[in-house]
């Protein structure tokens, strides 16, 4: 079996014979033999296992027949490198047991050390790069996002804490940031290094600023990350702002990456003149449809992909991840009804 490049030649708005097709968090907890595993480790007891790790990452691809595979791994991995203690708590998410709220918890957080903390993760995404023949997605999480969660010390639905920092002490908010962008860079140069073919910076909680706040608090360092990333021409990179994300849009211009991914609350039309065209987009189909009869399923997947396809570069995605509830096996039938669709 040759590779399979129609997920990289969408993101470049390549020529491409049908719409690429994956899912965020297309690795784990809808699949029962997933379940099987988890029932003997927990996420990052996976993580910390290369060849465990990789075969996860490896069902999705095995069972649904995707173009693409993510990385099976967690946004809060790098972290413990620099200095934070966490644990990821089920029905909660991550704990964090030293949270950052001084200037001098931010001070203290170190340089992140990929080959010496982090080799599990470069080890998995080796044994990837020899077994796959479609592209490996590598990711890590958004300054913002991993702050809201070293801030807060656990979820949060209205990121008090968070925004206190960010409007009551901004040079702090900026250290910090400053120091989460160079975390999120060095990891991901690495993964590259190691055989990652894209990567995604997931920043699923910032839709919770306004436009002119995102505009001065965060977007400088999500435009740092991607132009210290900027030399690596021939790897796409992917830059999802997470849910009601929307309104932040036309604020993205500058941003060097080349794929901009998109939530259902957003026609992927109205999405791309935000966009200003610029990039190709990833998404959007809500991810509560696939609850829904597979007719219904089909008829939101064929909206989302006539306006996909109307411009090049148009990679099929959901608006957010999936979930436990969804079925392996509509899953597996939408695959192959995005694929056979979207031919021309």
């Amino acid at each position: 079996m040759s590779f399979n490049d129609l997920f990289l030649r969408a993101c470049f708005k390549q020529d491409v014979e049908r719409a690429p097709v994956w899912y965020m968090r297309q690795a784990g907890r809808y699949d029962p033999d997933y379940q099987k595993i988890k029932e003997k480790y927990s996420l990052l007891e996976i993580c910390s296992q290369p060849e465990l790790a990789a075969e996860v990452t490896l069902m999705p691809v095995r069972k649904l027949g995707v173009d693409a595979a993510i990385l099976y791994s967690d946004i809060m991995n790098p972290v413990a490198s620099i200095g934070i203690d966490f644990d990821i708590v089920k029905n909660i998410g991550p704990v964090i047991h030293n949270p950052v709220r001084t200037r001098q918890d931010v001070e203290r957080l170190r340089p992140v050390q990929v080959e010496a903390d982090l080799g599990h993760v470069l080890e998995t995404i080796k044994i990837l790069d020899r077994e796959l023949k479609v592209p490996l997605i590598g990711f890590a999480g958004a300054p913002f996002t991993i702050a809201s969660y070293l801030i807060e010390g656990k979820p949060s639905k209205n990121y008090l804490r968070t925004k206190a920092m960010m409007y009551g002490d901004p040079e702090t908010w900026q250290l910090l940031m400053r120091k989460l962008a160079d975390m999120v860079a060095t990891y991901l140069r690495e993964q590259i290094r190691a055989g990652a073919k894209a990567v995604q910076l997931f920043d699923s909680w910032v839709g919770a600023l306004a436009p002119h706040d995102f505009t001065r608090f965060v977007l400088p360092t999500i435009e740092s990350i991607f132009e210290q990333l900027s030399d690596l021409i021939d790897v796409p990179k992917i830059y999802f702002p997470g849910v009601s994300s929307g309104e932040l849009l036309p604020t993205l211009g500058q941003v060097k990456a080349n794929v901009i991914g998109l939530d259902w609350r957003i026609p992927i039309e109205e999405g791309r003149r935000r966009l200003n065209h610029r990039f190709a987009v990833q998404g959007n189909l809500d991810p509560t449809v696939l609850m829904a009869p597979m007719p219904v399923i089909e008829e939101a997947a064929k909206f989302v992909i006539d306006q996909g396809m109307k411009e090049p570069g148009f990679v099929f995605n959901l608006g957010h991840g999936l979930f436990p509830e969804a079925s392996l096996e509509k899953l597996k039938e939408l695959t192959a009804f995005v694929q056979q669709y979207s031919s021309r």
